[in-house]
């Protein structure tokens, strides 16, 4: 059983992103483990939105400022001299890359590059986590699952800043040892994601509405997790960099074989569990170039780091669906979401009492 406490508590972690949704979940979860988070970022998108629902100023310290500026990083970064930090802020979703291409690669590739200049001249950092995604691979639409040493690439704005922030990280790694590892996520749901042009938000904002929703890739097959699951390994891979030299520079994070599940297979699941009002409808509007196919093989992390997802999808679904009938309730969701951490914790085995 892993001790969380014992890792996290009194640890100061530098966060940026943490007005976004992995990183919303991810500051609560450190600050329930006693650690001192410091956030930096943008302010979070729309009402409403994760950082307000959750009441994260109330538990971490909240800084707001673009990664691209130095002048606003750096001295966050330093006066706080952490030891931890995770790099989450992005431009994350593959559409709006299409709008807004040079922002894409500003934000994902100049802002790691930022990111990590302002680490290698903070003597206090011992890990560093820097979250890219499953699109960074030079995605074929083979059946085969990518594994960590396949080409990277990407054929969208979006994916390929993504391989490029993993270019400059492995630079910065190998020129100035930074204490960094890239981890690769697939698909990640889970209560509190309100952006637009994801199929689980739009799905739930169509439900509550009683409107059909429209879906544009239904036989689209993507690897579907709960967001708990690989920000467990992100929690892992800190271990790892704080007791020595990793052993691997870059793992997947993905959901066993079952769960790379057709777009079709979630709205029909996401319909019937919903009930009442709940419907969707094929998109016939014209649509940018999205993968077909695209599945993680995540057993490096499986023997490196002990790690597994812990949620099969249908769980992972279920846990949406009731947060987001909760917040529509009007419950305490700092209260709610804490409690589908505990939850979580007990899946997993995971020690966070003291």
């Amino acid at each position: 059983m892993e001790d969380l406490v014992s890792t996290w508590r009194g640890r100061r972690v530098f966060l940026t992103g943490h007005t976004g949704f992995k990183g919303g979940w991810l500051a609560l979860w450190l600050s329930a483990l006693g650690a001192n988070v410091r956030g930096y970022a943008l302010d979070p998108e729309g009402s409403p939105n994760l950082f307000d629902t959750l009441r994260l100023g109330e538990r971490i310290e909240d800084i707001r400022g673009d990664i691209r500026n130095p002048a606003t990083l750096e001295p966050a970064l330093r006066d706080f001299a952490p030891e931890v930090v995770f790099h989450l802020a992005a431009q994350p979703l593959v559409r709006a890359s299409y709008a807004d291409p040079i922002g894409t690669y500003e934000t994902n590739v100049l802002g790691t590059a930022r990111v990590l200049d302002a680490v290698r001249r903070t003597p206090s950092v011992r890990a560093i986590v820097s979250v890219t995604t499953d699109k960074v691979y030079e995605n074929r639409e083979t059946l085969t699952p990518y594994r960590e040493s396949d080409p990277l690439g990407g054929y969208d704005p979006y994916s390929s800043s993504k391989a490029c922030a993993e270019i400059v990280t492995a630079a910065y790694r190998q020129s100035y040892g930074v204490p960094v590892v890239t981890a690769r996520a697939g698909n990640v749901i889970g209560g509190g994601d309100w952006s637009s042009d994801r199929l689980l938000p739009d799905l739930v904002r169509g439900f509550l509405s009683g409107l059909p929703v429209p879906i544009r890739h239904p036989h689209a097959i993507r690897p579907w997790q709960h967001v708990l699951d690989p920000l467990h390994g992100y929690l892992l891979l800190v271990e790892q960099l704080l007791a020595g030299e990793p052993k691997s520079f870059a793992y997947n994070f993905g959901p066993s074989e079952t769960d790379a599940r057709p777009v079709s297979w979630i709205a029909d699941h996401m319909t019937a569990s919903w009930g009442a009002g709940a419907s969707w409808r094929l998109d016939g509007a014209p649509s940018v170039h999205e993968a077909g196919y695209l599945k993680l093989d995540a057993s490096k992390a499986h023997e490196e780091l002990n790690w597994k997802p812990r949620l099969g999808l249908p769980t992972a679904l279920d846990w949406l669906i009731s947060w987001y009938r909760a917040h529509a309730a009007g419950e305490e969701m700092q209260a709610f979401t804490l409690a589908q951490i505990h939850s979580y914790e007990g899946l997993s085995g995971l020690s966070s009492r003291s």
